[in-house]
């Protein structure tokens, strides 16, 4: 089996603890068995190894979480990045043409596609199995997981099932009979009747399959000029461009735990206790989540039913139930990150000051793991200045290297081409300085350490 798990999303439900860079997927609010939190992508990328799944696994998801993915998964997890968010067809199908020409896989061979973060126990991913299985006994060219309904809901998809099931030994799959959008209230309580499921976003086919496809649109020869081409592949889900014209098509039942973490009301029932971080909680606070991310205190006194939430990016006060309607709000608030993982470590913003001639200052604390570097680069329109709060690495500064501990400062002029290598970890504060300051005004260089 093959897994591709898609990591896409803007960040702005989750506000202000989610950004453009660091999506829901990655929040550490979820505790495990051990006690210890992790991120929902931690969480997935866990229990497909707790479920005996022997796969390869690649992540589909563009450039700004490549860092983020790879500081929670390892380093060495195989990523496909998209040139640019196309949507859930280009992306499948980015991933499929990686995986048969630079993994060299087989035509035969079965790819499940799936969100990178659904909230589950461990038999959906068993349930995965079922999928790989019915597609290898020749039930569907194109298999899907259909999530047993709890309620009958507006927000999902439904999937309606043929009356009659193939059974094979110990394997039973439906034929669909149709799909139906989301349903007003009146005509989901009429899908649960005819027995319809959740469409879970769930995907079981042979790589075989969707290549033909995807060439009947684009020529696949090679996995870089394919790439090279992906903004010419057609903005559509891969439900819209493939499952909805399959012809051979069936479903496999999910009965188990399923939730969407979307906005921060149904976050808050996973979340393990009422507070995360510097937080005393006073008389009279009921039903509320906490969850406090910078270093200053904070105090919630008689307020119930609510979310309290601070980063670095902003402070959120929110109802509960009015959380769902978060999104159109956090869109009219800056872009820019004040908190991102990279896979050398992360940065905090703690400071932003535009003087009376325009020029701005910019200040971060950054944090770099024992053992890694940030790369050999150079910024055209700002200067830095380093300063060693804690550890001991080795600065390169154009090609002359020299080691630096607490108390040292490294000054970096514009165009000076400049890497950091952590002998340990290395905590230092940077200040930019220059009329513009954008993350993108980097440059990189070839180093080798």
């Amino acid at each position: 089996m093959n897994i591709i798990l898609l990591s896409g999303g803007s960040g702005k439900r989750l506000w202000p603890l989610s950004n453009n860079s660091r999506s829901k997927q990655f929040l550490k609010l979820l505790k495990n068995e051990e006690g210890n939190y992790e991120s929902m992508v931690q969480r997935v990328y866990r229990q497909i190894r707790e479920a005996g799944i022997d796969a390869h696994i690649v992540v589909a998801t563009g450039a700004s979480q490549v860092d983020s993915i790879r500081c929670q998964l390892g380093k060495n997890v195989d990523v496909v990045v998209e040139p640019e968010r196309r949507d859930t067809f280009p992306a499948i199908a980015l991933a499929s043409v990686y995986l048969a020409k630079e993994r060299q896989m087989d035509r035969d061979e079965v790819i499940l596609a799936l969100p990178v973060d659904p909230f589950a126990d461990i038999e959906y991913f068993h349930t995965m199995v079922q999928m790989e299985q019915a597609v290898k006994s020749g039930i569907a060219d194109m298999v899907l997981m259909g999530i047993e309904p709890t309620y009958p809901s507006e927000k999902y998809g439904y999937i309606v099932p043929e009356a009659h099931p193939v059974i094979d030994g110990r394997l039973i799959a439906w034929p669909v009979d149709r799909f139906q959008e989301k349903p007003s209230l009146d005509k989901a309580r009429t899908l649960l009747d005819e027995g319809a499921k959740w469409n879970g976003g769930v995907f079981a086919f042979k790589l075989g399959y969707l290549l033909d496809i995807v060439n009947r649109t684009q020529e696949i020869v090679s996995f870089e000029t394919f790439r090279n081409h992906y903004g010419d592949l057609k903005k559509i889900s891969f439900d819209y461009e493939v499952v909805e014209k399959a012809r051979s098509i069936a479903m496999v039942s999910y009965g188990g735990k399923w939730k969407d973490l979307g906005t921060w009301n149904t976050l808050s029932e996973e979340i393990a206790g009422p507070a995360i971080g510097n937080v005393l909680l006073g008389e009279g606070t009921a039903g509320t989540t906490v969850i406090n991310e910078t270093s200053m205190p904070m105090v919630v006194l008689g307020a119930k039913d609510m979310i309290v939430a601070a980063s670095p990016d902003g402070i959120l006060v929110s109802d509960k139930h009015a959380s769902s309607y978060l999104k159109p709000y956090a869109e009219q608030i800056s872009d820019r990150p004040m908190y991102e993982e990279m896979i050398w470590g992360d940065y905090r913003v703690t400071d932003y000051v535009e003087y009376t001639d325009k020029t701005r200052s910019l200040t971060k604390h950054m944090f770099i793991q024992s053992g890694r570097y940030i790369g050999y680069q150079a910024h055209s329109k700002r200067d830095e200045i380093w300063t060693i709060v804690d550890g001991t690495g080795e600065v390169i500064v154009d090609g002359h290297s020299r080691n630096v501990r607490r108390g040292d400062v490294v000054y970096l002029t514009a165009g000076q081409r400049h890497a950091l290598r952590a002998l340990s970890d290395v905590h230092l504060i940077e200040v930019q300085i220059g009329r513009t300051l954008e993350e993108d005004d980097i440059e990189q260089f070839e180093w080798t350490w």
